[in-house]
C-alpha cells in the first residue's frame, strides 16, 4: 500500500489573510518503507513572508522571488500524490493552504477522506501528552538534532518513522495472542479460539518423539 508523507511550509498562519505556501515536501511509502520516489519544491508566494513564518522556516523574499509558482508545479504535484493516502501531520492546516492554491487555478480540493492525519492518531494513542512532532520524535526516541529549521523535507523524513511508530509497525513482531476464527460446521458457523503461531502436536507425533528419545539420542550419544 503506498501513500505520501506530506509537509508543507507558508508564509503565515491563515489563508484568510492571504498566506500562500513557499515549500512542498512529499516522500512515498510502500507498506511503511520508504521509497526513492519523493517530490519537493520551493515556491514563490507572489506575496512577503511575514516576520513570525521567517523564523520558523528562514526562506527570505528573496530566496522565494526566485522559485517557481504554485500553478508551474501543480500537475506534477498532483500526478505523485495520484490514488495515495497522505499522510499529514495537524493535517487541517497544511490542506487549508494546498486546497487554498488548487482552488485558486480552479482545481479540484484534496478531501479529508484521502488523509490521514497523524496529530489525530497521536492524540488518540497519547491524550492529554504533547503531540507536536518534537515531542513525537522524542517520545518515539527518533533524532530529530537536524530539524534546527521547519524543512519540509526533514519533517516529512521524522514524519514517516513517526508515523510507523504510531501504527505500531516499528518491527515485525510474533502474534501469540488468543484470537477467534470463524469456521462452517454442519451445525452452522462457530467461532474456535486458536494460538496464532503455534501448532499442537498430535498424539501420535508425541509418542514418536518420546520414542526418539529414549531409543535413537541414547545410541547416538551414550555408546
Amino acid at each position: 500500500m503506498k501513500e505520501v508523507i506530506l509537509d508543507t511550509e507558508t508564509t503565515g498562519l491563515d489563508v484568510k489573510d492571504g498566506h500562500r505556501i513557499v515549500e512542498i515536501g512529499c516522500l512515498e511509502i510502500d507498506n511503511f518503507v520508504l521509497t526513492s520516489n519523493k517530490f519537493h519544491c520551493y515556491l514563490n508566494p507572489e506575496r512577503k513572508v511575514s516576520d513570525q513564518a521567517f523564523k520558523v522556516h528562514g526562506y527570505s523574499d528573496t530566496f522565494l522571488a526566485s522559485q517557481k509558482r504554485f500553478s508551474e508545479i501543480a500537475d506534477e504535484f498532483l500526478d505523485f500524490i495520484k490514488d495515495k493516502k497522505l499522510v499529514i501531520h495537524n493535517a487541517s492546516f497544511d490542506l487549508s493552504h494546498l486546497n487554498n492554491e488548487l482552488a485558486i487555478l480552479g482545481k479540484k480540493k484534496i478531501i479529508t477522506q484521502k488523509v490521514i492525519d497523524t496529530l489525530e492518531l497521536a492524540r488518540k494513542k497519547f491524550p492529554g501528552a504533547q503531540n507536536s512532532l518534537d515531542a513525537l520524535c522524542k517520545r518515539f526516541k527518533i533524532d530529530n538534532s537536524r530539524r534546527v529549521k521547519h524543512t519540509a523535507l526533514i519533517d516529512c523524513e521524522l514524519l514517516s518513522k513517526v508515523y510507523i511508530n504510531l501504527a505500531g509497525q516499528k518491527e515485525p513482531t510474533f502474534d501469540l495472542r488468543i484470537g477467534e476464527h470463524n469456521i462452517n460446521l454442519n451445525d452452522g458457523s462457530k467461532k474456535i479460539k486458536y494460538f496464532n503461531k503455534i501448532i499442537k502436536p498430535s498424539d501420535e507425533e508425541i509418542k514418536l518423539h518420546k520414542n526418539f528419545l529414549k531409543t535413537d539420542l541414547k545410541k547416538n550419544y551414550f555408546n
